[in-house]
């Protein structure tokens, strides 16, 4: 069983508002926190965001260089993933593979992929049976 993912930042605040406000609405609660991160748990699995140390900054994050492409996180159901969705739609997320909307991880997986602050790929899905 995974323990915990640990994830450097570009900047803390905001990815606090988006983790935040993501994370409860998946029924994380807030474990930690301190000036330079903060943690969700859900169960025993944890998420630890922390800011990144100014001398590494200037490379950014990109999901298809060496490391973590993406977190997805279950949805529960198709009705869930599509309110998921309006929700970003309405703050401006961007959203990717729209295109695709619901089925660009397979005819089976329903998803909705959308970016964090720095980046990084999300998704929020659900097997379905088609």
């Amino acid at each position: 069983m995974l323990h915990h993912v640990e994830i450097y930042v570009a900047n803390i605040e905001k990815s606090r508002l988006f983790w935040s406000e993501l994370l409860e609405e998946l029924s994380y609660e807030l474990y930690q926190t301190w000036n330079e991160g903060f943690s969700y748990k859900f169960g025993e699995t944890y998420l630890v965001f922390v800011q990144t140390e100014e001398p590494f900054l200037s490379e950014g994050y990109h999901r298809k260089r060496i490391g973590l492409n993406h977190l997805a996180f279950h949805g529960g159901t198709k009705k869930r993933v599509d309110d998921f969705r309006a929700k970003l739609k309405a703050k401006g997320i961007k959203l990717l593979y729209e295109d695709r909307f619901p089925f660009a991880g397979g005819k089976n997986h329903y998803a909705v992929f959308f970016e964090d602050p720095d980046g990084m790929k999300v998704e929020i899905c659900t097997e379905v049976t088609i």
